[in-house]
């Protein structure tokens, strides 16, 4: 299950709270993937129904407010503020070191609650559990920033988190069935380390994804309303293209490899029926690595 928490993208939206905040979660069988977790995550996950408890990964695109502000909230509410030491967070290097406008947002305590930590850049693969994940290319301001392609064993689904346009970028995004993008604006003269709802055409052509998810939205696309943008960007690639909701869950099993669409749900379901898509052909096997900043590694947990 898909489970979109918040969909604001700028100070302005998310300071006035006309869209929510906080990321999004991916449950694939016993897996709960927490991603970009931003500010307010452990209210809106209480109101959709996410058990933060239950959660086996943080994935964490880029050291900045509207991506990584509650990394250490949901760590301390996964593992009891370490009582039980627990979960894995996956981030760029930026979210562990800081970069040249920013110290880091995650503390060495929050750090040590957690049963790993692997800090991830574009081309690196890891595995947890039965889900294979490799970080993907971004051009940001933030020049560890990376996006995540998530290969599951039912379908492939990718998050570019905060980019610019770039051929190279959505090249490397090819072969996912779901793609969810970050368009802020649907400003064709933006300027800036993001996606407009024209860049969004051209992300999408490239890619040529089952379903697309448009999201973290700033004031200019909120005020153009998002489902005029997606039915756009929808009419102009001839690929499903969805708006996202504060609190929209979908199930991705939906838009597996040999499936076609099924069910757009209001709420989560408890449980999430398997498939018997196959694995994507193109996934290396992953070589298990015990070391914390090992580029390419498998956790079970």
């Amino acid at each position: 299950m898909l489970v979109f928490l918040g969909t604001g993208g700028d100070s302005y939206v998310v300071g006035k709270q006309l869209r929510a905040s906080g990321g999004f979660v991916l449950q694939v069988d016993e897996n709960q993937f927490h991603i970009d977790p931003g500010p307010n995550a452990l209210q809106r996950a209480k109101e959709c129904g996410v058990n933060l408890r239950a959660t086996t990964a943080i994935f964490v695109s880029s050291n900045s407010i509207f991506h990584a502000n509650d990394v250490n909230a949901v760590i301390d509410a996964m593992t009891y503020s370490g009582f039980d030491k627990n979960g894995v967070l996956v981030a760029s290097k930026s979210v562990f070191q800081g970069n040249e406008s920013q110290s880091p947002y995650l503390q060495n305590f929050y750090r040590g609650c957690l049963e790993r930590t692997i800090s991830m850049e574009a081309g690196k693969r890891i595995g947890i559990n039965d889900v294979e994940v490799q970080a993907m290319p971004a051009r940001n301001a933030d020049a560890s920033a990376i996006g995540f392609k998530f290969f599951t064993p039912y379908f492939t689904l990718a998050y570019s988190s905060d980019t610019k346009y770039s051929i190279d970028v959505a090249e490397a995004y090819k072969g996912s069935h779901i793609l969810i993008l970050n368009v802020p604006t649907n400003n064709k003269k933006h300027t800036g380390f993001n996606l407009s709802t024209e860049d969004a055409v051209k992300f999408i052509q490239k890619v040529q994804p089952r379903l697309a998810i448009i999201q973290h939205f700033g004031i200019d696309m909120v005020k153009s309303d998002p489902i005029y943008e997606a039915r756009e960007i929808q009419r102009q690639t001839n690929v499903q293209t969805i708006a996202a909701k504060d609190g929209m869950t979908l199930n991705p099993l939906s838009y597996a490899v040999d499936q076609g669409q099924r069910t757009l749900h209001a709420f989560p379901k408890k449980e999430l029926e398997k498939s018997e898509a196959p694995k994507p052909a193109d996934v290396e096997e992953i070589i298990s690595d015990t070391s914390a900043e090992a580029p390419d590694s498998k956790v079970d947990l």
